[in-house]
């Protein structure tokens, strides 16, 4: 195995899905290869469940910028992938403005990161 950066964006993935869904992801990832299942999974539904659905409006954004930068990473063209600096820059400095209610955000919006994710806002200097 070749160690690169790409290998920080492989960790940052499963991290942040095992954190989501409380247990790994490698069974849960076979979702992606059907875009009816995509559609059909709301991000509640493959969230740990021993954990309570976040009642602050910045919690459920935070949770939704984490699960969609985790699907960025799964993306299976490396290019098309975030870089850690990237992901970093989306801690610091990103907004995530939920446009829906955390109940109805699907699986293919995040893949597809139809969900607001990269702005920035005015102060930030990373």
């Amino acid at each position: 195995m070749v160690v690169s950066k790409k290998c920080d964006v492989y960790s940052f993935k499963v991290v942040a899905l095992e954190t989501l869904m409380g247990e790994h992801p490698e069974e849960e990832l076979s979702w992606l290869s059907s875009p009816t299942s995509l559609v059909n999974t709301r991000l509640i539904d493959v969230l740990d469940n021993r954990l309570p659905l976040p009642t602050s409006q910045l919690v459920a954004q935070n949770l939704v910028r984490i699960a969609t930068l985790a699907f960025a990473c799964l993306n299976p063209q490396p290019k098309s992938q975030p870089t850690m600096k990237e992901v970093c820059e989306e801690f610091l400095c990103g907004q995530t403005s939920l446009k829906i209610p955390l109940r109805k955000i699907s699986l293919l919006q995040l893949v597809n990161r139809e969900m607001h994710i990269g702005g920035r806002t005015e102060t930030c200097n990373v």
